[in-house]
C-alpha cells in the first residue's frame, strides 16, 4: 500500500478504479439494448397480428396498352403494358380509434381507422398517354395501395363513373406495398370527370402515412390519441393537439412531389413515391429503455464525482479509505442501473428511479457512516448522492435542455471542488500520514 501513501499515486489509483467501472456499465448497456430488442420483437409479434404501420395512397388508373411496330421485313411486333393516371382530386379523412396493446411485459399502440378516399379522374388527363397504338380502355384497372393488406378489415364497394364496384386483391403489388383492386371500363368523352369514392377499415401499429398521389390531396386525419408526432415530406397545414386527442390537415400539390401524374408501369421511380409519404406516428413519451440508455450514459460521471466526494473526505477529514473501499462503492453506484432497468419495466420509469435511488443513497450513505467513522460525514455524502440523483434525472428526462443543463451542472461542480479545496496544502498532505479510519 505504499504506493497509496503519495496524494499523486492516489489520484491515478482512484482515477483508474473510477475508469475500471466503465465495464461493468457498458454490461450495463448491452443489457439495456438486449432488452429493447426484445420489446421491438414483441412489437413487430404484434404488428404482425394487428396490422403494421399503414401506407395509404389514392386511386389509381391503370391502362393497358398494346404497340404495334414493324421491322424492315415488315414483320409486326406487339408490345404490351400498362400506364398509369393519377386522380386530379383526392380527398382522405380517416379517424383513428387508438388503443395500447401488449405482448408480455411490452406494450405499444395500435390503431383501427375509418378512411373515407373520393376524388375524381379527368379524362384530359388521359389523353396525356403518348406512344401507344391502341389503349384498351375497357381493361382497365382501379388499383389502391396499401402497404399491409391484413389489416384490411372491411372495405365498401368503390362508387367509380356511377357505378358500383367490388374491390378485390390485386395481381401486383405497387412496389414494396400490397394492394386492393378492380377491373373498370373506361368509356371516353371530352371533359368527362371520373368521380369516385370508397370507404375502408384498416387496422395497424403505432404509425399511418399517405401517399399524395393526385393533382391536389387533402387530408383530414384526427384521433383520440394526445400525443401525435407528425412526420414526413409534409407537414400539416393546420393542427391542433390537445389532451383529449388530435386533428391535423394536409394539402398537398403535385408541384410539391417528385414525379409527374403519369407514367409507364415499371419505368416509374417508387423511391420519389415512398419520399413524399406524410402521416402521424402515435408517439410515446421516451420509452423506459431510451430513458435508461440515457441515465447509462451518466454513468461513469456518477462513479467519478462520487469518489471525488470520498476523496474529499479522505483529504479534508484526514482519514484513509482503502481502494477496496472505492471499489465497493462503484459497483455499489452500477448497481442502480441494472434496478433501475429491471424496475421500470414492471412499474414505470419515474417510480423505479425513485426507488432505485433511495436505495443505492442509502446503501452508500450507510457504508460512508462505517468508512469514515462519522455520522455527519455519512448524511452529507447521501444528500450529495440525492442532489446528483435528482440532477440525472432532469437530465433524463428534458430531451432538449439536457445538454444545457448537464454543461451547467458539471460547471457548478468543478467549482464546488475548487472551492473546498482551494486551502488545502497538497505537498503538505503528500508527507503527511493520514489517520487510519476507525
Amino acid at each position: 500500500m505504499a504506493i497509496f501513501q503519495s496524494i499523486t499515486f492516489k489520484v491515478f489509483g482512484i482515477a483508474f478504479l473510477a475508469l475500471l467501472m466503465l465495464i461493468p456499465l457498458e454490461q450495463v448497456q448491452g443489457l439495456i439494448g438486449e432488452r429493447n430488442g426484445m420489446r421491438n420483437q414483441a412489437i413487430a409479434t404484434i404488428a404482425q397480428r394487428w396490422g403494421a404501420a399503414q401506407r395509404v395512397g389514392g386511386p389509381m388508373l391503370y391502362i393497358p396498352r398494346r404497340v404495334r411496330t414493324q421491322s424492315d421485313k415488315e414483320f409486326v411486333i406487339t408490345e404490351d403494358g400498362r400506364d398509369v393516371v393519377l386522380a386530379d382530386r383526392l380527398e382522405i379523412r380517416s379517424k383513428l380509434a387508438a388503443e395500447v396493446r401488449r405482448y408480455g411485459i411490452y406494450e405499444t399502440p395500435v390503431y383501427t381507422s375509418e378512411l373515407k378516399l373520393s376524388g375524381e379522374f379527368l379524362d384530359s388527363d388521359l389523353d396525356r398517354l403518348k406512344g401507344a397504338e391502341f389503349w384498351q380502355w375497357d381493361e382497365a384497372e382501379l388499383k389502391i395501395p396499401i402497404s399491409d393488406v391484413r389489416g384490411l378489415r372491411a372495405a365498401s364497394s368503390i362508387a367509380f363513373a356511377g357505378e358500383d364496384l367490388r374491390l378485390g386483391p390485386a395481381n401486383a403489388a405497387f412496389g414494396n406495398l400490397g394492394a386492393v383492386a378492380v377491373p373498370v371500363k373506361l368509356v371516353r368523352k371530352a371533359g368527362k370527370k371520373y368521380a369516385f369514392e370508397v370507404t375502408l377499415t384498416l387496422a395497424g401499429t403505432q404509425n399511418v402515412s399517405f401517399l399524395p398521389l393526385a393533382r391536389n390531396t387533402t387530408v383530414d386525419l384526427s384521433s383520440s390519441w394526445p400525443d401525435p408526432e407528425f412526420d414526413g415530406a409534409f407537414l400539416p397545414t393546420s393542427r391542433s393537439v390537445e389532451p383529449t386527442g388530435f386533428h391535423a390537415q394536409w394539402s398537398v400539390l403535385d408541384f410539391n412531389r417528385g414525379y409527374g401524374q403519369t407514367w409507364r408501369e415499371g419505368s416509374q421511380n417508387e423511391a420519389a413515391i415512398a419520399q413524399s409519404a406524410f402521416g402521424a406516428n402515435l408517439y410515446q413519451p421516451a420509452s423506459v429503455y431510451t430513458q435508461n440508455d440515457r441515465a447509462g450514459k451518466y454513468g461513469i460521471l456518477f462513479v467519478a464525482l462520487t469518489f471525488v466526494a470520498f476523496f474529499l473526505f479522505e483529504i479534508l477529514g484526514k482519514l484513509r479509505v482503502h481502494p477496496v473501499q472505492y471499489l465497493l462503492v462503484g459497483l455499489a453506484l452500477t448497481t442502480f442501473y441494472v434496478v433501475l432497468l429491471a424496475l421500470s419495466e414492471q412499474i414505470g420509469f419515474s417510480w423505479a428511479y425513485l426507488a432505485a435511488a433511495a436505495a443505492v443513497v442509502a446503501l452508500v450513505a450507510g457504508y460512508a457512516v462505517a468508512v469514515l467513522s462519522s455520522w455527519r460525514a455519512g448524511a452529507l455524502l447521501g444528500a450529495v448522492l440525492a442532489l446528483v440523483y435528482g440532477l440525472l434525472y432532469g437530465l433524463v428526462i428534458s430531451e432538449q435542455y439536457s445538454l444545457l443543463m448537464g454543461s451547467i451542472a458539471l460547471l457548478a461542480v468543478v467549482a464546488a471542488l475548487m472551492y473546498l479545496t482551494r486551502k488545502v496544502d497538497w505537498y503538505a498532505y503528500a508527507t503527511a500520514r493520514p489517520l487510519a479510519a476507525g
